[in-house]
């Protein structure tokens, strides 16, 4: 192998590298600049005042089941949305907690959505959620565009995993870029359900 074909290799490599490691971790606390509006809180979880927020973008598109689903259609409920991907460790690691959560408020006036973001099919993902015991749907983007639909400088899921909670009134209200526990996405949660 000549050098020059050894350099172009190890670029790729380190390029590979980082885009695994920024891809899927845990997440800051940093909360944007200029004038967005959003506080920074504890445990990592960004926050928007009732009159400030941001709607959130169109989210629809197919499930990772194959079915036709637009986050739209739950305006009037709290909906916690996910961003996770079969390969990332912190989305497996959190998986438990959405599921328990999702169950126990059920029927609640609360929908949990996930996004399934860069599985290259949807047979891991469905394998994912099987094993992780997630009953709720996902929306399959393996490229990432529904990310990409969200305003620079709102709170945007910029990480995998992350997560946002979006009010009864289809505005996103929070943000997490780490992967949760039961305890934190119940902090995230409650506040907002318990708006009138």
């Amino acid at each position: 192998m000549s050098t020059r074909s050894r350099a172009v290799l190890l670029t790729a490599v380190a390029a590979a590298a980082a885009l695994t490691l920024s891809a899927c971790g845990k997440g800051g606390i940093s909360g944007g600049g200029g004038d967005t509006n959003f506080v920074t809180g504890n445990n990592g979880i960004d926050t928007v005042p009732a009159g400030k927020r941001a709607a959130a973008p169109d989210l629809s598109g197919k499930t990772i089941d194959g079915k036709s689903l637009d986050v739209a259609d739950y305006k009037g409920q709290v909906v916690v949305v996910n961003v996770w991907g079969s390969w990332c460790g912190p989305c497996r690691e959190e998986a438990q907690y959405f599921a328990k959560v999702s169950q126990q408020y059920e029927g609640k006036g609360v929908q949990f959505v996930g996004i399934n973001t860069r599985d290259t099919s949807t047979i891991p993902a469905v394998a994912f959620e099987k094993e992780h015991g997630v009953e709720f749907p996902s929306l399959y983007d393996p490229t990432g565009k529904l990310m990409l639909r969200f305003k620079k400088g709102t709170l945007n899921p910029q990480l995998v995993p992350s997560t946002l909670v979006i009010d009864r009134h289809g505005k996103v209200a929070s943000r997490a870029l780490e992967a949760l526990d039961d305890t934190t996405l119940l902090k995230m949660l409650k506040p907002v359900l318990a708006e009138k």
